[in-house]
């Protein structure tokens, strides 16, 4: 597992690889015998990025970068750019179509891996070439960055290495979902959700959302709809204008602002709750300051993260923050 030559030179000097221009003639030989009779090297577009962890280090990153180039996320819930910059290396693998995979590692949960890489802060992005591990960038980089690093690398795993990607099957994952999920599995609990919210029974509707999760961790519509009950529970039995002669008094409690964003948000004035929080957290330090980041995320789940509102508040936070 341990990750082997670190740096630029030890790619492109590599002496036991053969001549470029022959591996890579016979790397695109194989794509186009592949291409012609649907051999096995056609992926589904959901192979294209992949969630790793230490035990599949081996397999999901060293093995596979035998035959493309697999680009490393190290990314943490806890550090904001790191969602600005997932969301952007998932897509640009979908756009690549093959031509290199991401494997994204949770930090927090592999402390090991971080230490083999050399991590110092996240998010932080690494590149697996034929077993050789090269550093690619830290921090949410500026897409165009990000698009000239991914061709120079996409360039180098084809000239050293013949490493001319993976085909890909467009198809495989409507194929796969069609044929093997059923229909409406959580139908009856959805709408037993439903039904509890329009009866103003939000501890209920949480608890029926929750049971989704529970089996379908995934489910966007579960997600959306507790921290929706969640938001309401909260507000429920407030006095609007107390809560907001609180927070106009108090600017700097922190939790007098946290309840005046969710009256903002329940009444539809998103801007302002989301705005509330970053000024808060960006006055605020340790726990309090963590309160205020932490209620702003959930916040994002209510709306939703494609969002453009959520966007900019992402970004906001992320300037407050570092």
């Amino acid at each position: 597992m341990q990750p082997r030559n670190m740096s630029m030179s030890g790619v492109v000097d590599l002496a036991a690889i053969k001549a470029a221009g022959e591996a890579k003639a016979k790397a695109e030989q194989a794509r186009a015998d592949a291409a012609r009779h649907g051999g096995p090297a056609a992926v589904a577009p959901s192979s294209l990025v992949v969630d790793v962890d230490e035990a599949g280090f081996e397999r999901d990153v060293l093995q596979r970068s035998a035959e493309v180039p697999v680009v490393i996320d190290f990314w943490s819930a806890r550090a904001e750019p790191s969602m600005q910059l997932t969301p952007v290396l998932e897509r640009l693998a979908r756009e690549y179509n093959g031509r290199f995979v991401l494997a994204k590692i949770d930090a927090d949960t592999n402390q090991m891996l971080m230490q083999q890489f050399g991590i110092q802060g996240i998010p932080a992005a690494f590149a697996v070439v034929a077993g050789q591990a090269l550093p690619l960038f830290q921090g949410a980089a500026p897409e165009t960055q990000i698009r000239q690093t991914l061709d120079q690398l996409i360039q180098v795993g084809e000239e050293r290495f013949g490493l001319t990607g993976i085909l890909v099957d467009a198809d495989a994952d409507q194929a796969g979902y069609e044929a093997a999920v059923p229909e409406g599995p959580y139908d009856a609990l959805l709408e037993a959700a439903v039904h509890a919210l329009d009866a103003n029974d939000f501890a209920g509707a949480a608890q029926a959302y929750r049971n989704v999760l529970t089996d379908d961790p995934g489910n966007t519509e579960a997600k959306l709809g507790l921290a929706q009950a969640e938001l309401l529970a909260r507000v429920q039995g407030m006095d609007p204008q107390q809560v907001r002669k609180d927070a106009a008094e108090a600017p700097g409690d922190v939790q007098a602002q946290i309840a005046a964003a969710d009256l903002d948000l329940v009444g539809g004035h998103v801007e302002d709750a989301f705005g509330r929080l970053v000024e808060a957290v960006r006055r605020t330090f340790g726990d309090e300051r963590e309160a205020a980041r932490v209620r702003l995320l959930e916040l994002f789940e209510v709306i939703g993260g494609d969002d453009p509102r959520v966007t900019a508040a992402r970004s906001a936070l992320a300037r407050v923050l570092f």
